[in-house]
């Protein structure tokens, strides 16, 4: 389930993962929001918070995110990960690569710091 978090604004949106992440999460909630952002901002802010009820991502929604992140990879400024198991985090710093904006992981007790830095 994602829930989209207080002080999503202007051009950055933070969400909340709890459970396990689907397809349909990326379809009808992470990838309209974010494009929206985009096509009125130029570039967005993205802060993903994987809560300690996150549970993992089912094969589509990995492929859903891989296909989203190719293809804004020159129009994302920041990306915060927050609360990230260890292969999530290996996965975050692949994608980094490929990305133009900054890329960072925080653990999940420093979900304030994500958005000060994000925001920042």
């Amino acid at each position: 389930m994602v829930k989209v978090l207080p002080g999503s604004d202007g051009n950055t949106l933070g969400i909340q993962v709890s459970g396990n992440l689907t397809s349909k999460d990326y379809e009808e909630v992470m990838i309209p929001k974010l494009e929206e952002l985009i096509n009125k901002h130029g570039k967005a802010r993205f802060l993903c918070y994987l809560d300690e009820d996150f549970s993992g991502m089912e094969m589509g929604a990995m492929v859903d995110d891989a296909k989203f992140f190719l293809k804004h990879k020159d129009d994302l400024e920041k990306t915060a990960v927050v609360g990230a198991a260890f292969w999530i985090e290996m996965l975050t710093t692949m994608f980094a690569h490929v990305m133009q904006g900054e890329v960072k992981t925080f653990p999940g007790e420093q979900l304030d710091a994500a958005w000060e830095w994000i925001k920042a």
